[in-house]
C-alpha cells in the first residue's frame, strides 16, 4: 500500500545516512559478499526464476549469473571511482572534479528480467554509496522477495540495515508513487516505451533525474559475403531465445536478395529442431510466453502481418497444451515499412525482409523509432566500420557476426531514441548513479579572477 511505500522509503533515506559513511572500497566488499551469497543460491533462484517467469532453467541461472558478474565488476570499480585532477589557469590554485552518490535510486524492473536487472543497477549503485528502494514487477515478486532476502542478509550480516536494499512489491500506483517523489534522487526504469514515456514526463516534472530502459525493435542484416554457418543459430538465438521476451529480442532479419530464399529454408529447418516444453526440463530450448495477454498480442500480430501482405512460413499457431505456448514464428514477404514491422511485438516473431544494397539496409534498420541492438554479417572490412560509423546504425549496442541480444556486462547497456538513452552496468555508467562537482580551491594568499578579469 501506499502506506507501506511510505514508511520503506522513510527507512532507506534512514539507511543511506550509514551506507553513505563508509568508504568505497569498503562497499565493494559488502557487494563481493551478496555476488557470493548469490553463488550459493544460483540453481535455487535460476530454479524460481523460470517458476514465476516461464524462462528455461539456464537462462534462469544465467540470468542470476549476471548480477554475480555484476557484482564481481562493481568490487573492482569501488576502488577506482573518481575523478580527474584538472590544470586550473590561476596560480596557487587546485582544480579538482568531486563523485558523491546521489543518495536513493528508485528501480522498476520488468517480468522478463526479473533478477539480472535489479542487479546491473543495485551492484553499482551500491559501491557509488546510494541506498536502494526496488519494485520488481507484479507478476515476479516471489523472485524480488527471494533477491531481498538474499541481500538483506548480507548487509544484515555486517551489522549494516537491511533498508540500504529496500523493496516495495505493487502495481502502476507505487510505481508513479517512485515517479513523482522528489525523495527519489535517481529513477531507473526499465519496462515498455508506453509507461517509460509516462514516467520519464512525471519525473522530469519535479526535474528529478531519470534512467531509461526501454523497447527494441532490433535488427539483423546479413550480407551476401556472410558466413551461414554463423548467421543460422545466431538468428535462431536473437529471435527465439527467452521466446521472444528480451528487449535485444531479433524481430527484424534483413538479408540480401541473393541469399534470401537460402537462409529461409534453413533457418525454417533449424526453427524445427527448437525443443519446446517444461521450462525446467533441461532439454528445453523454449518456453511459454508469460501471460495470456502476450498470446493474445502474438495472435493479432501474426493476423495484422497476414492482412499487410505477409507470408507465415513457419509457425504462427498457439500450442495445443497447457501454458502459454505460441509457435516461434517466421514471417516473409512484408515490405520494410509495414506498420506492424514497425511494431515491437513481445513475441517470437521475426519477420525477414529482402534488400538489395548496403546504404539502404543501413536507412532501413534506423527507420524504426526504436534504437537498442542491431547486427551485421560480413567479412567486408570497409563495410563493418561503415556500420559503426556515424551513418551506420543509430543504436546504443551496434555488433558484427553476433546476434543482438546477449550484451556483456563490461559494456554500457542501452539504447537510443524511444529506447530511452538510458545506460546500466559498465563503462563509466557509473557517472549516472552519482552527482559531480566541480570544486576550486585556492591555497594561495591571491585571489586571481578567471579570464583574467580584474575587480578593483
Amino acid at each position: 500500500s501506499l502506506e507501506d511505500y511510505e514508511e520503506t522509503v522513510k527507512k532507506a533515506k534512514e539507511a543511506w545516512k550509514v551506507w553513505a559513511d563508509i568508504p568505497a572500497p569498503k562497499r565493494g566488499e559488502i557487494v563481493r559478499q551478496i555476488g557470493d551469497a548469490l553463488r550459493q543460491k544460483i540453481k535455487v533462484l535460476g530454479s524460481l526464476v523460470s517458476l514465476e517467469m516461464g524462462k528455461i532453467f539456464v537462462e534462469g541461472v544465467g540470468e542470476v549469473q549476471e548480477y554475480v558478474d555484476v557484482c564481481d565488476y562493481a568490487v573492482g570499480l569501488s576502488r577506482m571511482i573518481g575523478g580527474p585532477i584538472l590544470p586550473s589557469e590561476r596560480p596557487g590554485h587546485a582544480l579538482i572534479e568531486q563523485w558523491n552518490p546521489v543518495g536513493l535510486v528508485g528501480i522498476i524492473t520488468a517480468f522478463n528480467f526479473p533478477v539480472a536487472v535489479y542487479g546491473w543497477n543495485s551492484a553499482i549503485a551500491m559501491i557509488c554509496g546510494n541506498a536502494c528502494l526496488w519494485k520488481g514487477a507484479p507478476s515476479t515478486s516471489l523472485v524480488s522477495v527471494a533477491v531481498t532476502k538474499i541481500v538483506a542478509k548480507v548487509l544484515e550480516d555486517n551489522k549494516l540495515p537491511g533498508a540500504i536494499c529496500s523493496l516495495v512489491c505493487g502495481g502502476a500506483g507505487i510505481g508513479t508513487a517512485m515517479a513523482r517523489d522528489e525523495r527519489m534522487d535517481l529513477l531507473s526504469f526499465t519496462g515498455s516505451t508506453k509507461v517509460g514515456k509516462e514516467v520519464a514526463l512525471m519525473v522530469q516534472e519535479r526535474f528529478g533525474r531519470s534512467l531509461l530502459e526501454l523497447g527494441g525493435n532490433n535488427a539483423i542484416i546479413v550480407f551476401e559475403d556472410a558466413d551461414l554457418n554463423l548467421v543460422i543459430p545466431s538468428a535462431l538465438f536473437a529471435a527465439v531465445g527467452t521466446a521472444g521476451q528480451r528487449c535485444t529480442t531479433a524481430r527484424r532479419l534483413f538479408l540480401h536478395e541473393s541469399i534470401h530464399d537460402e537462409v529461409v529454408a534453413k533457418l525454417a529447418k533449424a526453427y524445427a529442431q527448437v525443443r519446446i516444453g517444461d521450462p525446467w526440463d533441461s532439454d528445453t530450448l523454449y518456453g511459454p510466453l508469460h501471460t495470456k495477454e502476450a498470446v493474445q498480442m502474438f495472435l493479432n500480430a501474426v493476423e495484422q502481418a497476414k492482412q499487410q501482405g505477409g507470408s507465415v512460413v513457419y509457425g504462427g499457431k498457439v500450442i495445443n497444451r497447457p501454458g502459454n505456448y505460441v509457435e516461434p514464428t517466421i514471417v516473409t514477404g512484408l515490405p520494410h515499412n509495414a506498420p506492424i514491422v514497425h511494431t515491437e511485438t513481445f513475441a517470437p516473431i521475426l519477420y525477414v525482409l529482402k534488400f538489395k544494397e548496403e546504404e539502404e539496409v543501413f536507412a532501413w534498420n534506423n527507420e524504426v523509432k526504436q534504437g537498442l541492438s542491431s547486427s551485421i554479417f560480413t567479412k567486408d572490412l570497409g563495410r563493418i566500420f561503415r556500420w559503426l560509423g556515424p551513418k551506420g546504425s543509430d543504436c546504443g549496442i551496434v555488433n558484427v557476426n553476433i546476434p543482438t541480444s546477449g550484451a556483456e556486462i563490461g559494456g554500457a547497456f542501452g539504447g537510443e531514441k524511444h529506447t530511452g538513452g538510458g545506460r546500466e552496468s559498465g563503462s563509466d555508467s557509473w557517472k549516472l548513479y552519482m552527482r559531480r562537482s566541480t570544486c576550486t580551491i585556492n591555497y594561495s594568499k591571491d585571489l586571481p579572477l578567471a579570464q583574467g578579469i580584474k575587480f578593483q
